[in-house]
């Protein structure tokens, strides 16, 4: 709760933004349901995993995944000090969201929780869910865990 209202703080009035995170948060605890992970990681990393959007745009006129990466770590590093995690989980928190749109570069359970939750929110605005044959196909490419794969099927397909 305190993670999500320093979340709202920083983002201000930009509910879009906001919002996405609590959907993919949302969908981790559904997935951590399922798929061993640590919960004290993926939680706070899933609420702080666009937090580089807003320098991003200020900084390169993009929000593009790469500016988040870049940008992200150092943020939520500032606001994760506040909470009372140990260092070695704020810097697993901030590996995680400097290489949320990289998979491959992580591959702990951690990461592809995360990974997942936010292709569950973005796949129908990412790709478009008219053509199913297509989608079954990046489904299967996309997700890292079989629940997501899953969920991602009984949503989508």
């Amino acid at each position: 709760d305190s993670l999500l209202k320093e979340l709202r703080e920083y983002f201000g009035d930009d509910t879009k933004r906001i919002s996405h995170a609590e959907k993919v948060l949302d969908f981790a605890e559904m997935l951590l349901e399922h798929e061993p992970a640590d919960r004290d990681i993926v939680i706070p990393a899933c609420i702080l995993h666009d937090v580089g959007i807003k320098v991003a745009e200020e900084k390169y006129g993009s929000a593009a995944g790469h500016y988040q990466e870049k940008e992200g770590p150092e943020i939520a590093m500032s606001i994760l000090l506040k909470t009372g995690l140990d260092n070695k989980e704020i810097d697993e928190i901030c590996r995680i969201i400097g290489h949320h749109h990289s998979p491959g570069k992580i591959n702990t359970r951690n990461f592809m929780v995360l990974y997942d939750a936010d292709w569950l929110v973005n796949l129908k605005d990412e790709v478009g869910v008219a053509n199913k044959d297509k989608l079954k196909q990046l489904i299967s490419k996309i997700f890292l865990t079989r629940t997501g794969r899953l969920m991602a099927e009984k949503l989508y397909l």
